[in-house]
């Protein structure tokens, strides 16, 4: 049967196949579980009727796509955005069935969203399309089924709608969303985990291969993409340990400062960001040494980058930025959002690692699962009836992003297909891909999926 062409999945799917091939040419009988595992338990599309302030109607495509349950419940965010659609939110899923896997938590993978755009709508507006929403997404989920949680698009806020939403229609209060707020079941550290345990992730990675660029130096530069939550609580943790912030963006253009973002302007930019606003409109009253670039990403605009984090959308570094990176010096790529490079950024990053002195990359699945592991560390708090303190909770994210870079770097070692020599680093890709894999294909096994 042929079927419509999903270019975000293809890729993903690619990716993954790809590094599969030495770990499936050692075991044929993944095989028959690579093919399974690829099509979506169950894919969920209805429409959404809401009403404007005007008293119109107005209509948008709903999805949830419920990947995989091997390990657990669906889970996985909400995406509101115009640029929506199965593909993007298939390639999603797929990706967060792999990351949900190296957390070591019980969670299954899962993705959906709509094409609805939160921007420059009003509050009664984005408060009745959530209900509109939740009033069909509400049969297929709950906190054994399905977990949802937010993306971009849906903060707190809209994570609050939905989920009074829901209350409303179930009557019952039960954790069958991530992202809460705190005083109605969320978790400390949550807006904060994915950026927090990606710079936790990179640590670790710095402290192998490149420790004279350790993230408590002022003279180590970091460029990061993006200036959603993702983004900003990556900066601040970096500022925080004491390196310079080079660079943040938007889906408008890049705010590059060679001196360093100072920690009030990224607190000045996410409050601009909570309003819909966007770079263009601030970086004059940033004060000095601000330049904004409309229309370019951060890769090429800065002469010297030695770790760079992606942290915006899918291909956001492409295989030109790629090389950009290479020559201005950096020694670390690691992802803050889904599938940030190219198929072409990800091949020249792995070949300058084949050379011993080039850039090692980490893919999103791996390096960004802080956001989903804390989430996972709120459902099993919700379960308990118990709130966690800061403190634990983030001894919890440093240990399982920890646990998640020891895997990814053993699996890389044994099942990359090279041989390792001199300075030569595993491939984080392979390990991360390979290791996922592995333990959802297991888990399907022992459930009867394949045989």
């Amino acid at each position: 049967m042929v079927q419509p062409h999903e270019p975000e999945f293809e890729q993903a799917l690619a990716e993954l196949q790809t590094s599969l091939k030495p770990f499936l040419a050692a075991n044929p009988q993944y095989e028959k579980a690579l093919q399974i595992v690829q099509i979506p338990e169950r894919t969920l599309q209805f429409r959404v009727t809401w009403e404007d302030d005007q008293g119109r109607p107005q209509v948008n495509r709903g999805y949830r796509v419920q990947y995989n349950s091997a390990l657990g419940p669906y889970k996985g965010g909400l995406r509101l955005h115009p640029s929506v659609n199965l593909s993007i939110l298939k390639f999603l899923g797929f990706e967060q069935v792999f990351k949900n896997a190296l957390t070591g938590l019980s969670m299954g993978g899962g993705k959906g969203g709509s094409d609805f755009d939160p921007k420059g709508k009003s509050d009664a507006e984005i408060r009745r399309f959530c209900v509109a929403f939740m009033s069909e997404l509400f049969r297929h989920i709950g906190a054994d089924t399905d977990v949802p949680a937010g993306d971009i698009g849906t903060g707190a806020r809209e994570i609050g709608f939905m989920f009074g939403a829901y209350k409303r229609l179930r009557n019952e209060f039960v954790g069958m969303l991530t992202g809460k707020g705190l005083n109605w079941g969320g978790s400390f550290i949550r807006p904060e985990a994915t950026g927090y345990g990606l710079i936790y992730f990179v640590q670790h990675m710095i402290a192998k291969a490149c420790p004279e660029y350790s993230l408590d130096k002022k003279s180590t530069l970091v460029a990061i993409s993006g200036s959603g939550n993702v983004s900003q609580y990556t900066a601040l943790k970096v500022l925080e340990l004491g390196a310079t912030v080079c660079s943040l963006s938007d889906s408008k253009g890049s705010l590059i400062n060679e001196k360093g973002f100072s920690k009030e302007a990224v607190e000045k930019i996410a409050q601009l960001k909570l309003k819909g606003g966007s770079l263009e409109q601030i970086w004059e009253s940033l004060g000095e040494g601000y330049t904004y670039y409309p229309g370019k990403r951060p890769w090429t605009l800065l002469q010297t980058i030695h770790i760079a984090l992606p942290g915006a959308t899918q291909n956001e570094v492409s295989g030109d930025e790629a090389e950009a990176l290479l020559k201005a010096g950096c020694r670390i790529v690691a992802e803050g959002s889904n599938m940030g490079s190219t198929m072409e950024a990800i091949d020249t990053f792995e070949a300058s690692r084949r050379t011993g002195k080039g850039i090692w990359y980490a893919p999103g699945k791996a390096a960004n699962c802080g956001g989903v592991a804390v989430s996972g560390l709120e459902m099993a708090q919700n379960s308990q009836r118990l709130a966690w303190s800061t403190e634990e909770v983030d001894q919890k994210l440093k240990n399982i992003m920890t646990e998640c870079y020891n895997i990814c770097l053993t699996a890389g070692e044994k099942w990359s297909g090279e041989t390792l020599e001199g300075d030569v680093l595993p491939s984080l890709l392979s390990g991360a891909n390979v290791a996922g894999f592995i333990k959802v294909a297991d888990a399907m096994k022992e459930h009867g999926d394949w045989w």
